[in-house]
């Protein structure tokens, strides 16, 4: 512009700034709409988290130049700019439904297209961003399709340590595995003497029996002594008598 009037100079600043704080940028034609409708349209945009503006076409194309955005084929016609301001929670895609709502009600709407970050948009991307589904949904989508695998690698966390456990059990029972209880050898009957038991020990068990039968013969021979001397007794008394008569 040569010698721009301040005034101008200041909306080409603020058209700037708009565009470079925004995340998206969708320009329309509002020929034949009324201003009661315009103030829907601006309720409506607001609540899908964008700010509607009109501004002249000539200051548009310089903030646009200064970003090096090329927008002179869009800027034809009364325009004003759908703004989805970085940071306020704002949706492009919720916004451009919105455009698209309203468009349904009043053709005289058109949007002729805009910005997305740093891509430029056609008036067919523009009405493909209003056909993609709602942030809130494709988060919901995302989450799931996340879940899902998370899910099952918990399963197989937890799957892991039981399947092992089960098998060391199986194993231990078997007797494969380090502990496990050792097999009890079978008991010989206990009046039965080892085959392999040494010649001394077999001795030792029969030597009470040699004890008990001299045990045996020595009360007979005893006996026997005593009948003896009962019988010579009364012989010394009988020859004592007949010595005295």
């Amino acid at each position: 512009m040569d010698n721009p009037r301040p005034e101008k100079v200041a909306v080409v600043e603020e058209v700037r700034k708009r565009f470079s704080d925004s995340d998206a940028v969708l320009l329309t034609e509002y020929r034949g709409i009324n201003v009661g409708d315009l103030a829907a349209l601006r309720r409506a945009l607001r609540e899908a988290g964008g700010e509607y503006k009109v501004y002249k076409n000539t200051l548009v194309r310089f903030a646009a130049r200064d970003l090096g955005l090329e927008l002179d084929d869009q800027l034809t016609g009364p325009t004003a700019i759908a703004f989805v301001p970085t940071g306020s929670g704002g949706d492009p895609v919720a916004v451009a439904k919105a455009l698209r709502e309203f468009a349904k009600g009043n053709p005289n709407l058109v949007v002729k297209g805009g910005v997305l970050g740093e891509k430029l948009l056609s008036a067919a991307d523009a009405k493909a961003l209003a056909d993609v589904a709602p942030r809130e949904e494709l988060l919901a989508k995302l989450a799931g399709l996340m879940a899902a695998p998370l899910q099952q690698f918990a399963g197989l966390l937890q799957a892991v340590p039981r399947d092992f456990a089960y098998g060391l059990q199986a194993l231990i029972e078997q007797g494969g595995a380090p502990g496990a209880p050792a097999s009890a050898p079978a008991e010989a009957p206990a009046d039965e003497a080892p085959a392999d038991a040494p010649a001394e020990e077999v001795a030792a068990d029969e030597a009470p029996a040699a004890e008990a039968d001299d045990t045996t013969d020595t009360p007979a021979a005893s006996a026997d002594a005593d009948a003896a001397t009962d019988d010579d007794a009364p012989a010394d008394d009988a020859g004592a008598d007949t010595q005295e008569n």
